[in-house]
């Protein structure tokens, strides 16, 4: 594969959540509530990728209100929860989006993942992430997830673009 032209096609970016734009650590209240951290350049990333005219989207297996609150201020258009069989997902969100898979990156870090890693354009895994994902993937990461990964793999798309 001609990584440099492949990325080059791509117009919509797939991320999974937890392990990618989160350290896969999960946090818990004392009353219970799910806490979660991001990465302030990631979120950087995802604005210069928006502003550059590109537009993105989350695949994640668990649902989170903070998901939903973080990524949709951010500008990310399509924000997919609860969904265990991502392939499927994936598939359905390139029709909704009406972008062909070779348009598409997904970056993913562990075996739910695998499977739309396989039919993206091009596959990412975060630099942390399972065995599996990164056999699956053209491109790893020098950044673990949550630390930056995404940003590193917008700042890849942008340059190959011409558009860093």
């Amino acid at each position: 594969m001609d990584l440099e032209a492949a990325l080059r096609k791509v117009t919509l970016l797939i991320m999974d959540c937890d392990g990618v734009l989160t350290d896969g650590r999960l946090y818990y209240g004392p009353t219970g509530e799910e806490l979660k951290t991001f990465d302030v350049r990631d979120g950087y990333g995802l604005v210069r990728w928006r502003e550059a005219g590109f537009r993105s989207a989350i695949i994640s297996g668990r649902d989170s209100p903070i998901v939903e609150m973080r990524f949709a201020g951010l500008g990310v258009e399509f924000i997919l929860q609860g969904h265990q069989e991502k392939g499927r997902v994936f598939e359905q969100l390139l029709a909704e989006a009406g972008v062909h898979a070779s348009e598409s990156i997904y970056v993913g870090d562990d075996v739910p993942d695998t499977d739309p890693m396989r039919k993206a354009g091009v596959a990412v895994a975060v630099a942390d992430a399972h065995p599996a994902a990164r056999s699956a993937a053209h491109l790893i990461t020098k950044a673990p997830g949550g630390r930056g990964a995404i940003r590193e793999v917008i700042d890849l798309i942008l340059s190959a673009k011409g558009a860093a």
